[in-house]
């Protein structure tokens, strides 16, 4: 498989691997497609990163939200992780889960949606899995709640 630059969720970071547009059409976007088509060590590291999500939300599936390949979890996106232009970001779709994480860690940029990380610099697995956690407890809890009829 070819890598293709697409966008990602931030506007300005790159992507390899997913392409932009109809990248769900083509069956492209996958979790598991997008890191086979990256080289090492990006490929590694995401595997790691996709398996401890999976561990920790195993009822997870795979699929794309903002245009790029993640993880879903009641369908609803739990949490991508991507190659950017300067390392890698990794995304739980909550401003308010990133900030509780970014509270308990030092020396990482962030976005107000993601944060970004280097091989130099990974983001702690501890860390992750606590992105994974709490996303997946904020959509449990979105989701227990009755819904208003109007």
């Amino acid at each position: 498989m070819s890598v293709i630059i697409g966008q990602g969720y931030d506007a300005g970071t790159p992507m390899r691997g997913v392409s932009r547009a109809g990248c769900e059409d083509v069956g492209m976007g996958e979790v598991t497609d997008y890191i086979a088509g990256l080289e090492e060590p990006a490929r590694s590291l995401l595997e790691r990163y996709r398996a401890r999500a999976v561990r920790v939300v195993p009822e997870a599936d795979e699929g794309t939200s903002y245009g790029m390949a993640a993880l879903r979890y009641r369908g609803r996106p739990l949490i991508s992780v991507i190659v950017a232009k300067q390392g890698y970001a990794v995304y739980p779709f909550s401003p308010a889960v990133v900030e509780s994480v970014l509270a308990e860690i030092d020396g990482f940029e962030s976005t107000k949606g993601g944060i970004k990380f280097t091989d130099q610099h990974c983001l702690p697995d501890k860390a992750f899995e606590a992105l994974v956690a709490r996303r997946r407890d904020e959509i449990d809890a979105a989701l227990a709640k009755p819904r208003r009829r109007s």
